[in-house]
């Protein structure tokens, strides 16, 4: 018998020509794997019919968050080159990133459009807090986000093993993409085409908030226990309409895991903006979000655990064993599953 509370459990062998590297064209031609709790069958679908599935009377909720070209390289006062990745502000125009090179407190970095960054704290993980600056002014995030769409690159995942190219600037971002703060985009939403938006639209009540998806949505997990596991926190706001539309749903379909947590934290917090770490696992269940949309996850990651708190250990594994047994591909540019 598996322990649900073991992160050894969520480990599963994937071949590695199912890594989806690029999307499928059109988006919606993604195959879709529908999981049913209550007849307990696994249907094997396309993205374009996933309204054939999805139950009547539902709200609808999509994260409008909007990917930062948050990789850059540049150089330090030594002329040692540097790659530094943008995680997220902080307070008092600072911010949290990654620095890949060796980098200690007071190091300068100096990077193309006049950029350079002041490291001011090295953390316990490897991440560095930094200020930055152009031509001597402090930049705030909206002025940095700005100067990083014209000289950065876009954080595609490490497991898609390439550079960015120009035509991911267009396929790894939603089409509701709104506001900036991303540095991985919520992969569920990628699958939609405007029809079948449109079409969505037309249907349900169709609901935006917003979770700025960070780094730490592809650490895996690195503790035996997962309950011990420190859950990284993401920024996430809910406009009052989306409350209002949350609060008198009947039945909610989320799409994506990020849309799944935020909801989450909601429903237990009545927090409507701030920092979001929940874990959603089998031993924190979720208690508002009825339906689960969302693409296939690294083993051991708590992206895969959240999925387990929907449909438990066991038939989350065989749910993927059977996903490898079909080819589906997997991860961010990868196919979907439908959890009713």
């Amino acid at each position: 018998m598996l322990d649900s509370l073991k992160t050894s459990s969520y480990d599963y062998n994937l071949p590695k020509e199912l890594i989806a590297t690029h999307p499928v064209s059109p988006a919606d031609s993604a195959r879709l794997l529908v999981y049913n709790r209550s007849t307990n069958e696994i249907i094997h679908t396309t993205f374009n019919k996933l309204m054939d599935f999805l139950p009547q009377n539902i709200s609808v909720f999509l994260n409008d968050t909007k990917v930062i070209k948050a990789r850059i390289f540049g150089t330090k006062e030594t002329g040692g080159k540097i790659e530094l990745l943008l995680n997220k502000p902080l307070f008092m125009n600072r911010y949290l990133v990654m620095i890949g090179g060796k980098v200690r407190v007071g190091t300068k970095l100096f990077f193309d459009c006049n950029l350079s960054a002041n490291v001011l704290e090295v953390n316990e993980d490897g991440s560095r807090v930094v200020e930055f600056f152009q031509d001597d002014k402090k930049l705030d995030f909206l002025e940095l986000v700005d100067i990083l769409n014209k000289i950065g690159h876009l954080p595609l995942p490490p497991y898609m093993n390439r550079d960015d190219e120009k035509q991911d600037e267009q396929d790894y971002q939603t089409l509701f993409a709104k506001n900036y703060g991303a540095v991985a985009a919520p992969t569920a939403s990628l699958h939609f085409t405007p029809e079948l938006l449109e079409k969505i639209n037309a249907k349900y009540d169709v609901n935006y908030l917003t979770l700025h998806v960070g780094a730490g949505t592809f650490k895996p997990v690195d503790v035996d226990d997962i309950l011990n596991h420190p859950m990284h926190s993401e920024y996430f706001e809910i406009g009052i309409d989306a409350k209002k539309a949350l609060d008198k749903a009947q039945k909610v379909l989320a799409v994506g895991t990020t849309v799944t947590r935020t909801v989450e934290y909601y429903a237990r917090t009545n927090k409507i903006q701030g920092e979001c770490d929940l874990f959603l696992n089998p031993a924190n269940k979720p208690i508002k979000v009825d339906y689960l949309l969302t693409n296939f996850h690294l083993p051991k990651s708590t992206l895969i655990m959240l999925v387990a708190s929907f449909v438990g250990l066991e038939k989350t594994l065989e749910i993927y064993q059977e996903a490898i047994k079909e080819n589906y591909r997997f991860y961010s540019y990868g196919d979907g599953m439908l959890i009713i």
